[in-house]
């Protein structure tokens, strides 16, 4: 298309009302638009929500009185949920396992003995299967984990005692 032709078009939108033009001569083809107009498509415009006026619920009636408690139950909570002796945590995220497979018997029972270094379990994280070993000495106390169960990082898996 000649340059000649692109300027006059130009210059009649620019004296005309039209804010945008489109102009095809074979398999040329210009568009021309007084405003530069950014089209976003649907799914990325910000949504604007309008805060709607919101109901108020009655004032509930208060509660009878409850017998006393003691001043502090947490410490006595958190003894119970503390198993006794030294927790072997999970080294990262992922799912614990007991035995190297599901018809094998589990690395190691409430009871047992480990040295440092026996495996205690899998952690499969990015279908990558990691052993944890024990860090000491001693006797299984208690497995804290169920076989198959998601962990996160630093949770206790088990404790040794």
């Amino acid at each position: 298309m000649d340059i000649r032709k692109v300027k006059k078009l130009i210059e009649l939108l620019e004296e005309s009302n039209i804010d945008e033009i489109e102009i095809s001569e074979g398999e040329e083809s210009i568009r021309i638009s007084r405003a530069s107009k950014i089209t976003i498509p649907q799914y990325a415009q910000p949504q604007f929500i309008q805060a709607a006026p919101v109901a108020q619920a009655a004032p509930m009636p208060s509660p009878a009185p409850v017998a006393a408690t003691p001043a502090n139950p947490e410490p006595a909570a958190a003894e119970a949920s503390t198993p006794a002796g030294h927790l072997v945590r999970s080294p990262m995220v992922g799912s614990f396992y007991r035995a190297p497979s599901p018809s094998s018997p589990a690395f190691v029972e409430p009871g047992q003995s480990v040295k440092k270094g026996d495996v205690i379990g899998i952690i499969e994280a990015m279908k990558m299967m990691n052993q944890i070993e024990a860090d000491k000495d001693g006797v299984v106390g208690e497995v804290l984990v169920e076989n198959g169960a998601p962990v996160e990082y630093d949770q206790p898996l088990i404790s040794i005692v």
